[in-house]
């Protein structure tokens, strides 16, 4: 489990193909060599990757053709930049939400914004991922905790202070661009819950 709140901006060193799969070389030397050892879990923007093999600087990560369809994996190069997260351990402050790395589609980012010192965004999510969308409800975006400002249909709406534009890539995204979106977990559970 993961909480959205990134701990530093990595980059993309290699994008392998392997057979279908990816191997992935990443610098993430801006964590703490102890919290990304050999099996351990890291959100590589919002993606939740094992740590297959250590490097110098960081690790490689192997990606799964599910993984590949559902997330922005496929357009990474070398030089890529990604918001990195190590796994929350017992103890660990909760500043975001509870995020699980697991990736339910891309979002489209259609407008942005100025507001004061902030950025509004509108998004679009594909289709049928728009019922799990609440206003005053989570998302992450690239592995950012974002609260939802406000829905309409499948599009939504969400504030960027200084401070996350600051310290994640998302200040550097334009229109057009494609995020690795995760609704909030809660709204799986409650979908499997609630009767048919």
């Amino acid at each position: 489990m993961f909480t959205g709140i990134v701990q530093a901006i990595g980059t993309i060193e290699s994008a392998e193909s392997r057979g279908g799969d990816v191997r992935l070389g990443i610098d993430a030397s801006g964590i703490d060599a102890a919290r990304r050892q050999g099996g351990d879990s890291v959100a590589v923007a919002g993606v939740c990757l094992t740590v297959a093999a250590l490097t110098p600087r960081g690790f490689h990560a192997d990606v799964s053709r599910e993984t590949l369809a559902l997330t922005t994996i496929g357009t990474w190069r070398a030089g890529t930049r990604v918001n990195l997260e190590p796994a929350l351990r017992a103890g660990d402050a909760l500043g975001g939400h509870m995020v699980s790395g697991h990736v339910d589609g891309r979002a489209e980012l259609l407008h942005v914004s100025g507001d004061a010192r902030s950025r509004r965004w509108r998004l679009r999510v594909p289709a049928g991922l728009e019922r799990y969308i609440a206003r005053k409800g989570s998302v992450t975006l690239d592995g950012v905790s974002l609260t939802v400002n406000e829905v309409d249909g499948r599009e939504f709406g969400v504030n960027l202070i200084p401070h996350t534009l600051a310290v994640t890539t998302l200040g550097a995204l334009e229109a057009g661009a494609q995020l690795n979106l995760e609704i909030d977990v809660m709204a799986r559970y409650i979908e499997r819950l609630a009767p048919q």
